[in-house]
């Protein structure tokens, strides 16, 4: 029976996305010790500059250790179409949530590059999105709002 506690304890602090944590016993302080599985889920992306937020889903690749998903730009007024991109990216060596965007499914349309923040337990980045189109810069935050919903 002692032997099965601290199994179960991984499991449940990996399910509450705080699988490794710091000394002292809080949240990760850097991404790499995050694991995979807290990126999973449905999540929230500001744009320094865009008139509405983004909606994110990310979810297990299917080729490598990473994730994949969408993300969904909606207009303020909620009148047009959203526009909708294929995401795919992982946790880097030096700790940075890493992300590619493509608009078409075949070329980089726009770069993530964020980092955890200190005491979000792995529920807000902030880094800078490079669009590919213009080589311009916009400073985004990234909130998780939602779980995991299976192997997306």
């Amino acid at each position: 029976m002692k032997r099965l506690l601290p199994a179960f304890l991984a499991v449940l602090l990996a399910a509450t996305g705080c699988a490794t944590a710091t000394q002292g016993g809080g949240c990760p302080a850097d991404a790499r010790e995050l694991p995979l599985q807290s990126l999973y889920g449905r999540w929230e992306a500001r744009f320094d500059g865009a008139p509405a937020a983004a909606t994110v889903q990310l979810g297990k690749h299917p080729d490598y250790a990473g994730v994949r998903g969408t993300i969904t730009r909606h207009t303020a007024d909620g009148g047009a179409r959203p526009e909708v991109a294929q995401l795919a990216g992982d946790v880097d060596d030096d700790g940075a949530l890493s992300i590619d965007e493509s608009l078409d499914g075949r070329a980089i349309s726009g770069v993530w590059a964020g980092t955890l923040q200190p005491g979000s337990c792995g529920r807000e980045f902030r880094g800078t999105w490079r669009n590919a189109a213009d080589e311009s810069t916009h400073p985004f935050v990234l909130n998780k709002t939602g779980g995991t919903q299976g192997n997306q």
